[in-house]
């Protein structure tokens, strides 16, 4: 684990409907802390009921980076977020205050707290290897990743024809496997995780109860006037859960009800995706967001962690 004398890095994670904007704000005005978002679908401006964005009213003067920075035409990129949110984290540091990192998007979280390299990407290799999984298949697309990188085909599911692409994609611009270019759980700062995770029934609940209030706070209309800002036109944001059924109420494929169970359905998928990618990570320490005790109790333990800033993980 790496160490310096700068402020402790903390980190609020686990599954959509947890609880982390809340805690992490908690966390800032009680730490001096900066909030950095980690959540790929509040980097865009406009976006706001939809992915449950705090309001700027209710962050209650702690300064959010990482959230509105970019327009709903733009792609979103791993690699540009870690280049951002690094300096930003860096900024914060530098400021003697403690960054709060606070996302669900799990390679987002790594690429800014964990030591990660982002291998380099070329459109026109990318495109080139996708035509070629349309024409032949994501099976086959696998068999040739088997073929050149073992380790890398056996991480990545043979129905997975975005990360296959990827991995192949990155083998041939580097001419090297890509299961080298895997994150290790390994801390880029001195860093303590706390993860937020209720029991599935609580949060198959807390999904419905959150779309239904999405739907009834606006998001339809949200979605009509991200339309005339060009939100067909951006490959992530119009794919992002609540937005593509939206969008797809819009255009009377569905009804407000089929929008909304669609939309529960894909964001309970997302919380399950979400529990798998964090639930390995031995470093997190894990509460109950529903248990005030031991969520006091581990808010409490982060400030002595913070107070003493050693090395942690």
């Amino acid at each position: 684990m790496p160490t310096d004398d700068g402020p402790l890095v903390v980190a609020v994670v686990g599954p959509t409907a947890t609880g982390k904007s809340d805690l992490g704000l908690r966390l800032a005005e009680e730490l001096g802390g900066e909030v950095i978002g980690a959540d790929a679908s509040q980097l865009y401006r406009g976006m706001d009921i939809g992915t449950a964005k705090l309001a700027v009213p209710d962050r209650r003067g702690i300064p959010h980076h990482q959230v509105d920075v970019l327009e709903v035409t733009e792609e979103a990129s791993v690699a540009a977020y870690q280049r951002h949110a690094r300096a930003d984290l860096e900024a914060v540091r530098a400021r003697g205050r403690t960054p709060v990192v606070v996302g669900g998007s799990g390679l987002y979280v790594r690429a800014l707290i964990d030591r990660l390299d982002i291998p380099p990407t070329d459109p026109h290799v990318r495109r080139r290897l996708e035509d070629r999984a349309a024409e032949v298949g994501t099976a086959a697309m696998h068999a040739d990743l088997a073929r050149a990188d073992r380790a890398a085909a056996a991480a990545i599911g043979p129905k997975n024809r975005r990360r296959v692409v990827r991995a192949l994609e990155v083998i041939e611009l580097t001419g090297r496997p890509f299961s080298a270019t895997m994150p290790r759980r390994e801390f880029a700062r001195p860093t303590v995780v706390v993860g937020l995770l209720p029991s599935r029934d609580v949060l198959d609940r807390r999904i419905e109860d959150r779309v239904r209030r999405m739907w009834a706070e606006g998001l339809l209309g949200e979605v009509r006037a991200l339309e005339a800002r060009g939100i067909r036109r951006g490959r992530t944001a119009s794919t992002a859960i609540g937005y593509a059924q939206a969008l797809a109420r819009l255009d009377g494929l569905l009804d407000d009800e089929e929008a909304q169970e669609q939309t529960i359905a894909a964001t309970r998928r997302l919380a399950r995706r979400q529990a798998s990618w964090f639930r390995p990570d031995r470093r997190i320490r894990w509460v109950d967001p529903t248990d005030a005790a031991a969520l006091a109790a581990t808010v409490a333990e982060v400030r002595v962690a913070v107070r003493n800033n050693g090395p942690h993980g």
